[in-house]
């Protein structure tokens, strides 16, 4: 019996999500395509002669991060530390992750005293989800979780039953 992996996308929700003007849902979105270009664009600039590396590292470690944010349930099944649990769940309301993400966006745009690369790219989508959670916060929209349920909640997701299926 093989994983079909389409089959935890709920495109219908994905198209809600979409149509919903809710900017927490549209920086989710974007947080989701910020850990891909994060890790990409990192490791591409590991190749470097250059201090950029350093901003390569940092790059990886925060799509590593960004994908725990994003996607909470992963804490349930990777086992962390508490102090990490901890720090991850800081970022369940808007502002918070608006400051979050424009801090990340500040360090990758610094990348660019050193030598200008492919970095710029993760600055610019990093500074576009704080601008869409900020929106969000201004507008007092609630922090919502996606409806294409490739996002659950930590405490909503069936830990046991997703295991069992990928096992």
């Amino acid at each position: 019996m093989a994983l079909n992996v389409l089959s935890f996308i709920n495109f219908q929700g994905i198209k809600a999500d979409l149509l919903s003007k809710n900017f927490s849902v549209y920086g989710q979105w974007n947080g989701l395509l910020c850990v891909i270009l994060c890790l990409a664009l990192g490791i591409a600039n590991l190749f470097h002669v250059n201090a950029v590396i350093v901003f390569g590292i940092i790059a990886i470690v925060q799509g590593l991060v960004l994908l725990f944010v994003e996607i909470p349930f992963l804490l349930k099944i990777c086992p962390m530390s508490d102090n990490f649990n901890a720090f991850i769940k800081r970022f369940n309301q808007n502002w918070p992750r608006a400051i979050f993400y424009l801090g990340m966006s500040v360090i990758q745009w610094c990348s660019i005293i050193l030598m200008t690369t492919s970095l710029i790219v993760p600055a610019i989508f990093l500074l576009f989800s704080a601008i869409f959670y900020a929106l969000a916060a201004m507008k007092h929209q609630q922090f919502q979780n996606s409806a294409g349920n490739v996002m659950h909640t930590a405490e909503t997701f069936p830990t046991d039953a997703a295991i069992r299926e990928i096992l």
